[in-house]
């Protein structure tokens, strides 16, 4: 087995911006994670040493936003973290003393070698726990050192307004060696403790003051925080030996445990991840990626569901979205032989539906989904047919098969968001005033960047597909199979009579009968001919195939728009507004390889020039979210990454593309 380790050696003289700009990432399993630079610099207010997915109404809490740690040795005090304050003073001295930084199976790791004192911490969750644990161990035989550990606490939504207000007592209860704060009255309690307890905690409160985000600035929102500590851990550790900290919101019985039994159980549950992957463990990359994909995969701790899963859109601010559950499905659980699990996504999903639809998203912290999606419905038709093709569970297309049924009538007789299938020429019609439903889905307030009203191209290639699927499903299962193919005769024959752009040689975006037709080149209609049941006419593949790679191709997948475009943006940058308007408007998205990957190999069969690729997300694995890939790029070079720093289409769909080669 190719095991899933990257190691990233430090330079004294390395920049911080080298080492604030690459992220780690730890998960639980119930959308809950840890998460910071490697530097110990928070840049997001997303980054803290605890966030909790908790029940709702809460969702995912910062409640650790940082854990001061200092190092007492040789007669010197050096704080391994670091801070930003807004008046551009920053205290880093501990990162002359960080000599590497390892992700090992998913488990960040850090070297730091004082004087001849070798201390290595790691951080980890227990998988389907509100619990993470710091340890730190030291070798080096040059006697013991004194640590002092504070916490700064919080209890604010993870991506709410940063502070709280000043009259939060943050009260401390303290029963033998525990030791419990909680914010306010009613706040979730924030359990901590270290383990072996061989020092003391000093009650002695603490403000941080103007603490900087400098990543929140870049996006336009409030960048300053205060953030409180009640007081400090302190601790002699001995050389070769190991000290636990830990937070939790669990019960204090059940934290009872040996924090490395706990840890050697999570590296056994990740390496058996990696093991049952079906082709992966032949190459650090896709070795690496099935690991990655693990941290998507969760249970909804929001609904009180029997057996429920779902898949968290990227980190650290999405939720579990329909369209990207679906499309995410293949890559994250049936390449990675994790098909039970593919299973219970797929009936959670269903219990959702309604009207013909399928969720668009869960809000945070919220049980109710929101519907406002044309596509993620027929992605979820896509979805069932990759779990069969890797299961042979036919037993789950007759299960679902009375809710598909239903999904597809609602589509001809209309149903919510100005969706229906057009009588006039059977495809399908989506979109109202105000409302973004495809996964080109910016929107700043009132403001719908792409609404793509009309009929999208990626929708028409997706509702012709379904219908196939339909139609070979109903044989399979001894029913009318009629109906649906006459349906899907009739959008093959409307689509090509109408989204042919006879000037450019290309499908056009969306074809509007009242406002005109939008013939802007985008990477959509690669959808026509890239799924299962093809809607594009074979002999037009390779004209949609060579123009896509030319004007729209990057090492990191494709632009949402031509650079040649008047609306083209290049750069993810800005407020708001300036960062939604340029989110399809020519950023590069990494999920898109997988399609185009798909079109592509139809039209060319050859598997040597498909690999180069891949050869830039080599690379990207030691940048940005370490071990994982990012939302989106920049859509010109040198292509930053931007956005979610892990997303789960991302990793999917790379993982995917990579083992078809």
């Amino acid at each position: 087995m190719v095991e899933p380790i990257l190691n990233i050696p430090i330079n004294p003289d390395d920049s911080i911006e080298r080492l604030s700009s690459r992220e780690w990432l730890v998960t639980n399993g119930l959308g809950g994670y840890a998460s910071g630079t490697i530097m110990g610099l928070n840049t997001r207010r997303y980054h803290g040493l605890f966030v909790p997915n908790l029940s709702a109404p809460l969702g995912r809490t910062m409640m650790l936003p940082f854990l001061a740690e200092d190092v007492l040795f040789d007669q010197q005090k050096v704080a391994l973290g670091a801070i930003e304050y807004k008046d551009g003073h920053m205290d880093s001295k501990g990162k002359q003393f960080l000599r590497e930084f390892r992700l090992e199976w998913l488990t960040p790791t850090w070297i730091y070698d004082f004087n001849g004192h070798i201390l290595e911490k790691r951080i980890f969750m227990p998988f389907a726990k509100n619990t993470v644990y710091a340890s730190y161990r030291l070798s080096g035989g040059r006697g013991p050192v004194r640590l002092q550990l504070r916490p700064y606490c919080s209890c604010r939504v993870h991506d709410g307004s940063l502070g709280y207000p000043p009259d939060w007592p943050f009260t401390v209860k303290i029963e033998k060696e525990r030791y419990e704060i909680s914010a306010f009255e009613g706040a979730p309690a924030l359990r901590l403790s270290i383990d072996p307890f061989k020092g003391f905690f000093v009650a002695e409160g603490d403000w941080l003051k103007n603490v900087f985000y400098r990543l929140e600035l870049q996006r336009g929102l409030d960048c300053v925080e205060n953030i409180h500590s009640p007081g400090f851990f302190s601790f002699e550790l001995e050389d070769n030996a190991e000290m636990f900290f830990m937070a939790s919101n669990e019960g204090w019985d059940s934290l009872v445990r040996d924090p490395a039994d706990i840890f050697d159980e999570e590296l056994k549950r990740r390496k058996n991840t990696v093991a049952q992957a079906q082709g992966v463990v032949h190459h650090h990359v896709t070795s690496q990626l099935a690991l990655a994909a693990d941290q998507f995969i969760a249970l909804p701790r929001t609904r009180d569901e029997k057996n429920a899963r779902t898949v968290m859109a990227g980190y650290h601010w999405f939720t579990d979205w329909g369209r990207d559950t679906m499309i995410s499905l293949e890559g994250l659980t049936l390449c990675t032989g994790r098909k039970a699990e593919a299973r219970k996504i797929l009936e959670t999903f269903s219990h959702y539906v309604r009207n013909g639809l399928l969720p668009n998203h869960f809000p945070e912290g919220e049980t109710h989904p929101i519907y406002n999606t044309a596509d993620a419905t027929f992605w979820f038709f896509h979805a069932i047919d990759r779990y069969v093709h890797y299961t042979h569970d036919r037993g789950m297309v007759e299960q679902l098969y009375p809710i598909l049924e239903s999904i597809i009538d609602w589509h001809v007789q209309g149903t919510d968001f100005g969706i229906y299938m057009d009588p006039a020429d059977g495809l399908i019609h989506a979109g109202t005033e105000g409302q973004q439903l495809t996964w080109m889905d910016a929107k700043v307030d009132d403001w719908v960047v792409t609404p793509r009203r009309g009929k999208p191209v990626e929708i028409q290639g997706l509702w012709f597909n379904a219908l196939r699927l339909m139609e070979m499903w109903s044989q399979w299962l001894g029913k009318p199979s009629d109906k649906y193919a006459q349906l899907a005769e009739r959008t093959f024959e409307s689509f090509h009579r109408i989204f042919w752009y006879k000037e450019g040689g290309y499908l056009y975006d969306v074809v509007n009968d009242h406002h005109g037709n939008d013939h802007s080149l985008r990477p959509n209609q690669i959808f026509a001919l890239s799924l299962h049941f093809p809607l594009l006419h074979k002999d037009r593949w390779k004209n949609v195939v060579d123009i896509v790679e030319e004007k729209l191709l990057t090492p990191f997948g494709l632009r949402t728009l031509d650079a040649g475009h008047k609306d083209y943006h290049a750069r993810y940058e800005g407020n708001r507004y300036q960062r939604d308007g340029a989110y399809h408007q020519g950023l590069v998205w990494a999920w898109l390889i997988g399609p185009f990957l798909d079109a592509w190999e139809k039209v060319y069969h050859d598997p040597n020039k498909a690999r180069e690729f891949f050869k830039a997300f080599e690379t990207h694995l030691k940048e940005a979210g370490i071990g994982t890939v990012s939302e989106i790029f920049d859509g010109d070079w040198p292509y930053l990454p931007r956005g979610c720093m892990a997303q789960a289409w991302s990793v999917a769909e790379v993982l995917r593309s990579f083992l078809r080669l």
